[in-house]
């Protein structure tokens, strides 16, 4: 079987570290894990973003604090918009929106400032550019696709908007580390072909910038993981485009080891244990028997508090 070389983070993960993972859904997905396992993390507070351009605009707008305005929303089948974040946060009521968004900007803020590890996975270099104003969009929202043109970024687009996203974070955080990724999610709506090229031009522009900043810049190998390693259908979801659970775990095995310090496992095997036994649900809870698993139970956990006291079970 083949394995791709992965070489271990000199700056691993530990309980101590507070963690910003954005992009696609596969960073959703490894997000789980780390929440799954109780590391300190936040994940796409503005939702699901794909494209690299987006990704630069959000942390832009973080860093420099610049707030939602009325201007930058708008109201399309009933809900209030912004095209700068993902259809979740859409509210029926402007001010409400406008509230929000705000609300988690500056938390988006005190977040990146205070990060360890900034982990950014880029899903697709198609793009949708509104005709009217001209910027690219993080999302449609269901708004006709005539007032849009569909574009693929250059290879040099996408470099400068991660160049441009690496250095927004190090304004406010100059001792961040990061770890990029391509997602293994294929986009085939686009094509059998354009994902190909959508792919190449995300790592190609991923590591001329990498090959900038080595010291401090990370590459996991997710979507070659995806494509040499596990190249079977049956580690694909029912669409047949997004890894399944189990394509996911084994991601996950390869990337632990190598970005997670060692010293966290036996924690990280506890807490598992913990979280299986919590889910055990007995045919006979009035038992003295299961009294007695449940102190234990509660015993492990009360322990593990004591070491962590931010774990919440």
């Amino acid at each position: 079987m083949t394995k791709i070389p992965i070489e271990k983070s000199a700056n691993p993960m530990d309980y101590n570290s507070k963690i910003v993972s954005l992009g696609s859904c596969f960073a959703e997905n490894i997000g789980a894990k780390l929440e799954y396992f109780k590391f300190d993390e936040t994940v796409n507070p503005f939702g699901i973003l794909f494209n690299p351009v987006s990704i630069e605009n959000i942390v832009g707008r973080a860093v420099h604090k610049k707030l939602f305005s009325d201007a930058d929303v708008f109201c399309h089948n009933d809900l209030w918009h912004s095209y700068e974040v993902h259809s979740e946060l859409s509210n029926p009521n402007k001010e409400t929106l406008l509230e929000r968004l705000n609300s988690i900007l500056l938390d988006f803020h005190i977040q990146i400032s205070k990060a360890t590890h900034f982990q950014i996975t880029y899903g697709t270099s198609w793009v949708y550019r509104h005709k009217a104003s001209g910027s690219i969009v993080a999302n449609c929202h269901k708004v006709p696709q005539i007032q849009f043109d569909k574009e693929l970024l250059s290879a040099e687009t996408i470099e400068r908007a991660i160049q441009n996203t690496f250095d927004l974070v190090r304004e406010i955080n100059p001792n961040c580390h990061f770890i990029f990724t391509v997602s293994p999610v294929r986009h085939i709506k686009d094509g059998f072909v354009e994902n190909q090229r959508s792919k190449s031009h995300l790592i190609g522009a991923l590591h001329n910038v990498i090959n900038r900043q080595l010291t401090t810049i990370t590459y996991f190998p997710s979507y070659e993981i995806m494509m040499d390693e596990l190249r079977d259908y049956r580690f694909y979801a029912e669409d047949m485009l997004h890894p399944n659970q189990t394509a996911i775990d084994y991601i996950w095995e390869r990337f632990a080891p190598n970005y997670i310090a060692e010293n966290c496992i036996a924690t990280m095997d506890e807490i598992d244990g913990i979280r299986k036994a919590m889910s055990h649900r007995p045919f006979n809870p009035d038992t003295e028997a299961h009294q007695k698993f449940l102190v234990k139970l509660q015993g492990r956990i009360d322990k593990l508090q004591l070491q962590y006291p931010h774990f919440k079970f």
